[in-house]
């Protein structure tokens, strides 16, 4: 054994059970907003950073680096990059993690008001997809914001906060330190968005040209008339029924689990004890959201969900899913520093697992759809998902250029910062004289920052992986040898090489917007 494997061996084995114990904080506070889970949180994720903030330690680092190579190189430059973020003062980090643990804490308990009643996210995306009256959307939209005005002085102090510990550490601020330390070039990134923009703009206006003329005759208004509260979410980053085609009836009575359980395992990949070890369901004091954590890259990988029947949380369920599955398959004999995947591939299989949702062989095989029925609605069905592959990218737009502007100077009017990208990518004006930090009311702001742009790189590794699906399975949906590639070529590899080259071994090629703007071509 090299001295720089020795270092790697010693400095994973010591890692490892911190992580867990934070991991397994970060579930407990989410599940259960207290102020006991708080203080837990809190103090693992602290444990976590006194750990990675070690001088000593880095300083190990970077001296076993000099004389390593292969799997060793690869370990060590992942613990380099997890250990220079905390390379800050401790009083810095400290008060990091006080502060987004409180801001959690508020996302998790902040409820808004729709006729003077507490309502779940859930419950206003609700209002805005089904009702016709315009004051009761109105207010559900508002009700949708009012977390952003409690957190909005937090999350611009988080942006100071994170920025001085990149500064400390030679970046420009925490925006370039972010995909730095994620293996992403900020140049090459934005040459990505400047595509994608140029590739959706057109068909994006065209299609919501259309939406438009049916929303204004839904609400019987002039489409000049149209307000934000009249789309389909709060952040317009799903597609109105108007816009798409509406399988809540066909999936009104269904199990949403057991429909995502059915899908994994019709692909060979098996999800049931990850859904064990979940928690899935809606209730007081819980996090909202939805997302797949893997709590000690030993197997114990779980989702927490808010499932409600329908559409949305059939395509969240499956997307969380295909999280874990990577989480899942990754070679448990690697070194626990390579037992991880790559946020942008894990995306990319996320975002692919959650189109099988409105994909006509899904409809058939797995939803037991009559197939004359799903024939008649084929065509809907493809140009239903090229429209969210639109709307998304164009909300992707609107979120990633607002955290490149949040980052370069928090002070700055924010407020019209957001609406101004959301005029210019989304195509919806601004409320005449509000002025409200409604771009805080989006829980990525503080609590997964400098993210957003993965999902759209996920959109078009889906799109590049569904392409090799079809190409060399026949396609995904009931075909076992689509999930063995899968397993096979890119959840087993784990870190053990970069994202990049993942994906070009997994495909044959590399990255390319080519099968993402084919499948938009569909709209």
């Amino acid at each position: 054994m090299t001295n720089a494997e020795a270092v790697a061996d010693r400095l994973e084995a010591e890692l490892a059970p911190i992580h867990a114990a934070a991991s397994r904080a970060a579930w407990e506070i989410n599940i259960l907003a207290s102020s006991e889970n708080e203080a837990r949180r809190i103090e693992m994720e602290q444990a976590v950073s006194d750990f990675l903030a070690d001088g000593e330690r880095f300083a190990l680092i970077e001296a076993a680096r000099s004389e390593a190579t292969g799997s060793t190189r690869r370990r060590l430059d992942l613990l380099r990059a997890a250990f220079l973020a905390n390379q800050v003062p401790v009083e810095l980090r400290t008060r990091i993690i006080e502060l987004e643990a409180a801001v959690e804490m508020v996302f998790s308990t902040h409820r808004g008001v729709v006729a003077g009643r507490r309502v779940n996210n859930n419950e206003i995306l609700e209002i805005l997809r089904n009702s016709d009256d315009g004051a009761e959307r109105c207010e559900a939209w508002e009700a949708s914001k009012t977390v952003g005005a409690v957190v909005a002085d937090d999350v611009r102090a988080l942006a100071r906060l994170r920025n001085a510990a990149a500064r400390t550490v030679g970046y420009r601020d925490w925006f370039a330190l972010s995909l730095a330390l994620s293996e992403m070039d900020e140049t090459k990134l934005f040459a990505t968005l400047d595509e994608v923009d140029t590739a959706t703009a057109e068909p994006f206006a065209r299609w919501k040209l259309e939406l438009d003329e049916a929303l204004a005759a839904r609400f019987s208004c002039a489409m000049t008339e149209l307000a934000p509260w009249h789309y389909a979410d709060p952040f317009f980053q799903e597609v109105p029924v108007e816009g798409g085609i509406d399988l809540g009836p066909i999936l009104a009575d269904s199990d949403t689990v057991a429909l995502s359980e059915r899908t994994f395992t019709g692909i060979g990949l098996e999800t049931r004890p990850v859904l064990d070890r979940s928690d899935l369901f809606p209730r007081d004091d819980k996090c909202q959201h939805a997302f797949c954590i893997d709590i000690d890259r030993k197997g114990d990988v779980r989702v927490l969900a808010n499932v409600v029947p329908g559409q949305y949380w059939l395509d969240t369920m499956l997307h969380e899913l295909g999280h874990a599955a990577f989480d899942g398959g990754i070679d448990p004999t690697l070194p626990w520093m390579l037992r991880d995947c790559h946020t942008l591939v894990t995306e990319g299989i996320a975002i692919l697992m959650g189109r099988v949702a409105g994909d006509a062989e899904w409809l058939e095989r797995v939803l037991r759809t009559d197939a004359d029925d799903v024939a008649a609605i084929a065509s809907d069905l493809r140009a239903a998902r090229a429209a969210e592959m639109l709307v998304f990218a164009r909300w992707v737009l609107v979120m990633t250029n607002f955290e490149r502007s949040l980052y370069a100077d928090p002070d700055s009017n924010l407020d019209a910062r957001w609406w101004q990208l959301v005029e210019r990518y989304q195509l919806i004006p601004a409320v005449a004289g509000r002025s409200n930090a409604d771009w805080a009311a989006k829980i990525h702001m503080a609590c997964a920052p400098v993210y957003y742009h993965c999902y759209l790189y996920g959109h078009l590794v889906a799109s590049q992986l569904a392409a090799t699906l079809e190409r060399e399975c026949g396609g995904l949906v009931d075909r076992p040898a689509a999930g063995a590639l899968l397993r096979e070529r890119v959840f087993h590899p784990g870190q053990s090489v970069r994202w990049d080259r993942l994906l070009e071994q997994a495909t044959g090629e590399p990255l390319t917007a080519t099968y993402f703007g084919r499948d938009i071509g569909a709209a």
